[in-house]
């Protein structure tokens, strides 16, 4: 039986590149210049740690990040920029984690929407991976369209695929 998986990696050495262009961008920019900016990846934790002189200047850095990020090919949802900027002193901080792998309520979330469209397929949540199984690869196909096309707000890949 035809089968593929859904995933939600990103790739560390893409998202270290992408920080690192970020760095490079904002020392570069005149309106940077003399100001207090901090941009470190965390890798281990998967997680950005942003520092900036006032909000203004945070939320550029934060547009450079997700534009630079989706230029390397990484996809602009993987950032959690849920989280409000925090004061420090004269500063402000921001930690921005990034998403790496499925949570449970987003492949349940996932799950329901294929089980809801009606699609002769079967789903099965692996630990942080949906395993899509159907009789016919057109109706695989149907299901990554299918995520495509509902804005699910994480970055999700389809790898796997086995006719």
């Amino acid at each position: 039986m035809p089968s593929f998986d859904i995933t939600s990696k990103v790739d560390l050495q893409t998202l270290d590149n992408a920080v690192n262009t970020v760095k490079k961008e904002i020392t570069n920019r005149f309106d940077f210049k003399g100001s207090h900016v901090v941009i470190e990846l965390q890798k281990k934790d998967f997680k950005v740690l942003l520092e900036a002189d006032s909000d203004m200047k945070m939320e550029q850095i934060v547009d450079v990040l997700i534009s630079r990020s989706m230029r390397q090919g990484l996809d602009g949802n993987c950032f959690d920029l849920s989280k409000d900027v925090y004061p420090s002193g004269k500063i402000v901080k921001k930690e921005v984690p990034v998403k790496n792998g499925l949570a449970q309520d987003d492949s349940k979330k996932i799950v329901k929407l294929i089980k809801d469209s009606g699609l002769k397929v079967q789903a099965a949540i692996m630990d942080d991976i949906i395993r899509i199984t159907g009789k016919k690869i057109d109706d695989l196909q149907d299901v990554i369209q299918l995520c495509k096309t509902n804005d699910l707000k994480i970055p999700l890949q389809y790898v796997n695929m086995k006719g």
